[in-house]
């Protein structure tokens, strides 16, 4: 960061009047502030690192006071930084203006092998923090474990399978997979039972494998009653709203089996619920009836969920949700993205994999390609049904797949006088129209909003309306720029 860009910064926090999930103001006008470490912890444990701003009050709506000696002050922060594992090395801007003096520290991210970042003398479990919003909270124990299983390639895939026996499997299946094997490995029909067991994932020092139990199990839920699928189907937008005649849910089913059952048993439930949709062909204006939902996009969305989810101790009481909107599909699963992979990088480059025996078994079976085309062919099924983009959202501990049927799609000549009193329609029950007619951020956005989680409030109530035409973005071309507005399109 150059002098202009921290007085930029500067003007950019007044403006908005909040700090952001990059970005911590501290007045150090009296001194240097104490208690830097979880911030510093949250700043290097995301991908986009953070800075702190050193000089605005931010009790006093983010005024200018500057900082009480800049070479002081940098030497204090270098000294909590040396206080973390791994030792952090901020990078350092001084600027002055209006005679103050200001200082900002970049934190930059660790590398994900090397994380989480935590105050040393707290321990790793103690001193991690992640940054939500503009606070820092303590890492859950299952969040430090998540990195520790990265980088210590832990596989979770194949741990023993507690309870489970060779009396818990289809041996049939078991003895089908073999042969499949053996056909592609001639070398394994050398070795014992024993052998192609351990070389397979089948078994682990001669315990059932997890891998096992899911691809070949007689009932795996007997012994882990919560891997499986959550299906549900609600007559509205969001959970809690019901029919006509008070209904919340049209059709639930808890969808069990191996997972090559849970596949068919999703794909069936989505089949059953769906719609039949009228679109309009965009190229020959020809009326097409087609299912709400494309069953290529719906069955990688699935795939997925069940072969990269987390198997590991911590999530093994969680099942799969699959919910059906009126407007959309969204299939959650245990476990966020694994390893260096980014959302933005979704289908783009090779990821690191956190179930390889499963993804390999299932290859085998003939139910996945394992060459990384499940996002291009959702994305593609998509866009040949000429529904809005899918939408993947990273959380901790969570991945989010949703697909929207274009049901119910703002129209952008949606104006003050339409729809219900003050503007706002079924659709826009926040009334972020009538608020975006003057350009706001997205930290304007989420306090006017008032909901917790601010990344949840964009994507359920903004995003509906960008795609739909209603509100635009003034810098298009880089939607994350940090002077990124939103402005309603006006007739």
């Amino acid at each position: 960061m150059v002098e202009k860009e921290l007085r930029d910064l500067i003007r950019s926090i007044q403006l908005r009047g909040c700090e952001e999930q990059i970005t911590e103001v501290k007045a150090a006008h009296g001194g240097c502030p104490e208690k830097l470490y979880d911030t510093i912890s949250s700043f290097s444990n995301q991908d986009s690192g953070g800075t702190f701003v050193f000089g605005l009050d931010e009790r006093n709506h983010f005024a200018k006071v500057g900082v009480y000696d800049a070479q002081d002050l940098q030497k204090k922060v270098m000294e909590y930084c040396e206080q973390m594992t791994p030792v952090v090395r901020p990078v350092f801007t001084v600027c002055d203006e209006d005679g103050l003096v200001f200082v900002s520290a970049e934190i930059p991210p660790v590398d994900i092998s090397e994380r989480p970042c935590f105050k040393t003398a707290k321990g790793r479990l103690q001193g991690s923090c992640i940054r939500v919003g503009d606070a820092d909270k303590p890492m859950t124990e299952y969040e430090v474990y998540s990195y520790e299983a990265f980088r210590k390639k832990y596989r979770d895939d194949i741990r023993p399978a507690d309870g489970a026996s060779f009396l818990s499997l289809d041996m049939t299946k078991v003895d089908a997979y073999l042969a499949l094997k053996r056909s592609e490995r001639p070398n394994l029909a050398s070795l014992s039972n024993e052998q192609q067991y351990e070389f397979t994932g089948i078994t682990r020092d001669g315990r059932i494998t997890m891998a096992a139990l899911l691809l070949f199990g007689i009932y795996p839920q007997a012994l882990y009653p919560q891997l499986s699928i959550n299906a549900t189907c609600v007559p509205g937008t969001e959970i809690g709203h019901v029919d006509a005649q008070g209904t919340r849910f049209t059709d639930t089913k808890r969808i069990e089996g191996t997972l090559p059952d849970m596949l068919d048993g999703a794909l069936a439930f989505v089949r059953t619920n769906m719609r039949i949709a009228t679109r309009i062909d965009p190229e020959t204006g020809e009326r097409i009836d087609a299912p709400q939902y494309p069953m290529d996009a719906v069955r990688e969305a699935v795939l997925n969920a069940l072969i990269h989810r987390d198997y590991g101790f911590h999530t093994e009481g969680m099942p799969i949700q699959l919910v059906m909107y009126t407007d959309r599909l969204e299939i959650i699963n245990p476990g966020g993205l694994y390893g260096r992979l980014t959302v933005d990088r979704l289908g783009q480059a090779q990821p690191d994999t956190r179930n390889p025996a499963l993804v390999t078994a299932m290859e085998t079976l003939g139910k996945t390609e394992n060459r990384y085309s499940g996002i291009p062919t959702i994305r593609c099924a998509m866009k040949k049904y000429s529904l809005p983009e899918p939408q993947f959202v990273n959380a901790h501990g969570s991945f989010q797949v949703v697909l929207y049927n274009g049901e119910g799609t703002l129209s952008h000549s949606i104006s003050s006088d339409e729809g219900t009193a003050g503007g706002r329609t079924s659709q826009d029950e926040k009334g972020l129209i009538a608020f975006c007619r003057v350009p706001r951020s997205r930290a304007e956005i989420i306090q006017y909003l008032e909901i917790a989680s601010g990344q949840y409030a964009l994507r359920r109530y903004l995003d509906p309306l960008i795609r739909a035409g209603a509100i635009r973005l003034t810098i298009p071309d880089k939607p994350r720029s940090k002077d990124q507005r939103y402005i309603t399109v006006e007739k």
